[in-house]
């Protein structure tokens, strides 16, 4: 199996040592969910990401708001007007 040797501080391998006595997971185990965690998380960025763009670069969702007078700007104020 590939290995990946991660350099920690010691105050970061302090924590993990903790944290892993605090479960009951081997370090291992908890290095290798929050590396999952955070690719998944990214994965799921990244794709929705591609939906906005897709969907706010779209000309006809662009005409049906605009013919449908949606203005989602900052809210327009009058001058003297109290927050």
């Amino acid at each position: 199996m590939p290995a990946l040797n991660v350099d920690f501080s010691e105050e970061e391998l302090a924590e993990l040592r903790a944290l892993a006595q605090d479960t009951g997971e081997p370090m291992k185990a908890i290095v290798r969910k929050a590396t999952a965690d955070t690719i998944s998380r990214h994965r799921a960025l990244r794709e929705a990401a591609e939906v906005f763009q897709r969907t706010f670069h779209d000309p006809a969702l662009a005409d049906a708001i605009s013919a449908a007078g949606i203005d989602d700007g900052p809210a327009r104020r009058s001058a003297g007007q109290a927050a």
